[in-house]
């Protein structure tokens, strides 16, 4: 036996849920989720080569928290997307489904929009702003701007792809909304009883 820490990695998300149907129909929309089994108390779904990523559980009993907001527990669930543009290729697509962001942030590390499931759960599409976990977590660690505002500036995608239309580099358009410049014009719900930076 050995005392390093052997580091696994997230294999996947398990939820409880009394809208079976609708949280696979979603997931499916959101991710491209597919379930790999599926039964009446629950569906294992997949969106890649793992056996699941998510897993939902319907199980008899199970009720809707009215004050889930302000509980203690999970935030929410994080996917990343390989680029900015397919993240905003996403928003755009969602978008004209009508399944509408609750909040759009630049993280100054990532690039993020939050969606809430049919369970009100709060959902991450996220694109890293250096392509490189390393820069963004140097950024994270020895950024004077990230110390003094940690969450972000809330960002407007339709901007943001307006830009990536008219030529503006990812880089550019990734610069541009950390300073302010594509600021949102919906509402911002961080879910949580904070205050988003405009």
């Amino acid at each position: 036996m050995t005392d390093t820490i052997i580091h696994p990695k997230m294999h996947h998300v398990n939820l409880k849920t009394i809208r079976l149907q609708e949280m696979i129909d979603w997931y499916g929309k959101v991710i491209g989720t597919r379930p790999l089994h599926q039964f009446e108390g629950g569906a294992w779904l997949s969106n890649d080569e793992a056996n699941h990523r998510v897993a939902l559980i319907a199980a008899p009993g199970l009720s809707d928290d009215p004050e889930k907001v302000t509980h203690c527990g999970m935030h929410h669930s994080a996917f990343e997307y390989e680029s900015l543009d397919d993240l905003l290729a996403s928003w755009e697509r969602m978008d004209k489904l009508g399944i509408k962001p609750h909040m759009t942030l630049d993280h100054g590390m990532t690039t993020s929009f939050y969606y809430l499931d049919p369970d009100g759960n709060s959902v991450e599409l996220q694109s890293d702003n250096f392509g490189d976990w390393s820069e963004s977590a140097a950024f994270m660690m020895e950024s004077k701007e990230f110390s003094a505002n940690p969450i972000g500036v809330a960002v407007d995608p339709a901007k943001m792809l307006a830009a990536r239309r008219a030529g503006v580099s990812i880089e550019e358009v990734q610069r541009r909304a950390y300073a302010g410049e594509y600021p949102a014009t919906e509402p911002q719900d961080p879910r949580m009883p904070i205050e988003i930076p405009a």
